[in-house]
Formats: C-alpha cells, sequence, structure tokens
C-alpha cells in the first residue's frame, strides 16, 4: 500500500505515528512538486528506503522546509539522504541547531525556485517562529503547528487531553499553548493577511488534512486571539 496519500495534483502527504509527552499525535510531512518538476518537502518525517523510492519516483527532491523551530527531527537525516535539496528554516534554527546545514533563511519572500506557486506568511508575535504556505495551484493551506484537527483518539490519555486542550472533534490551537502568542496584534495582523489568499484546503502536520472550509476553520480556531482589555494588545 503507498504511503504517500494524493490529496490534490501534485500534492500528497504522508503521515506517521509520533508522541509528545507521551501522547499521540501524529505527524505529517507534505510533498508538493513544482511546475519545474521538483519536489518541495515540508516538515520532513522519518523516511526509510521504501518511502523514500516512492516519493523519488513523483520527481527529484529539490527543497526541504524546516516550518518552524519545533519541526527538525528527522531533517538531519533527510539532508543526509538528498543532499543537494535546499534546506529552508527560521533564522533562530542556526541556534538552535547549529549543526545542521541551512541553506535559506524563511521570510514572505517566495525562493524564486519555487516557480512561483506558493505564497510564505510568518505568523508573527509567537515563539513557535513558523512560517506557513500557501499552494495556489491546488488552493491549499500548508502548515505545521497552526492548526491541528482531530476527531478523537484511541488512546485515552491523548483523548483526556484533546478534551481538556478544547481541540476534541474541531479544527483548533490548543488552550494549553496559547501564551506561546505572545504579542497578539501582531499576530492578529499575521491572520489577516494569511486569511486574503485564496486557499480551501487545509494539509497540516497534527490531525485530519482539512479538505475544504480552511479559512473560517483558521478564524474559529484563533477566535480567542483578542485584545487583552487591559493592553489593548
Amino acid at each position: 500500500m503507498s504511503e504517500l496519500v494524493p490529496h490534490a495534483e501534485g500534492l500528497w502527504a504522508v503521515a506517521v505515528p509520533h508522541r509528545f509527552l507521551g501522547l499521540h499525535l501524529g505527524t505529517r510531512m507534505t510533498v508538493i512538486r513544482l511546475p519545474a518538476g521538483g519536489l518541495w518537502l515540508h516538515s520532513v518525517v522519518a523516511v526509510d528506503d521504501l518511502l523514500a523510492k516512492e516519493i523519488q519516483a513523483k520527481g527529484p527532491i529539490e527543497h526541504i522546509v524546516m516550518p518552524n523551530l519545533y519541526h527538525h527531527l528527522y531533517v538531519t537525516d533527510a539532508i543526509q539522504r538528498w543532499p543537494s535539496a535546499r534546506v529552508h528554516a527560521p533564522a533562530a534554527m542556526r541556534r538552535k541547531r547549529p549543526e545542521v546545514r541551512i541553506d535559506a533563511e524563511l521570510s514572505e519572500r517566495p525562493d524564486p525556485e519555487w516557480g512561483g506557486v506558493l505564497t510564505p506568511v510568518h505568523i508573527d508575535g509567537s515563539v513557535l517562529d513558523e512560517t506557513v504556505f500557501v499552494h495556489r495551484p491546488t488552493r491549499t493551506l500548508v502548515c505545521a503547528d497552526l492548526v491541528e484537527n482531530f476527531d478523537s483518539s484511541p488512546h485515552l490519555p491523548t483523548r483526556l487531553y484533546l478534551s481538556a486542550a478544547g481541540i476534541r472533534g474541531r479544527v483548533g490551537f490548543s488552550r494549553f499553548f496559547r501564551p506561546a502568542y505572545r504579542d497578539r496584534r501582531a499576530t492578529r495582523r499575521s491572520l489577516e493577511r494569511l486569511l486574503a489568499l485564496d486557499f480551501d484546503r487545509i494539509v497540516l502536520t497534527h490531525g485530519r488534512v482539512l479538505e475544504q472550509g480552511g479559512p473560517a476553520a483558521v478564524r474559529e480556531a484563533y477566535g480567542w486571539l483578542k485584545p487583552a482589555a487591559t493592553t489593548g494588545g
């Protein structure tokens, strides 16, 4: 059975088990074929020879993207496997992972080699330091930790966590991690830039892919992100 799941023309994802603080939250890598035929990998997962062969059948791996400061666990192996790929990461990743080769720092200026099909938006005001991407040909938002989408979980502690975090059965952002957004005004401006773009699907790393209704889901997920009554921020 194929591990790569197609979601649109030139857009695939592979979901794998992943534990975080003992919780079964899983993770997902997104694969996009660029107009010139090369592949763009977002938030790489552990890749064995079988999966590598399946990915490489779609095209040569030309870009490896660490979208924020927390999605980098498997990037060293990916770089070793595909050493000619251009490696993208937040500038602060150079301090966090000084041993990892980084060829380009993420910003809201698209890399010319992306063929003009990916629009990056940096989510300001957060310690996550995440850049999300809108793939215009498929109207898809590709993100790491901006939102999660869990129906439930067979793992009891994970179910309890999802319920307590307010993200069981809905697209959202865990209430436990909201302090990661330290400058709400800056974050709101970033979300406005994102929501001005044309997307419908959301391919995220934790939970189910949302095939439609993306903008409304993002708005609802960040409904809590309102100005503080005492500071106006």
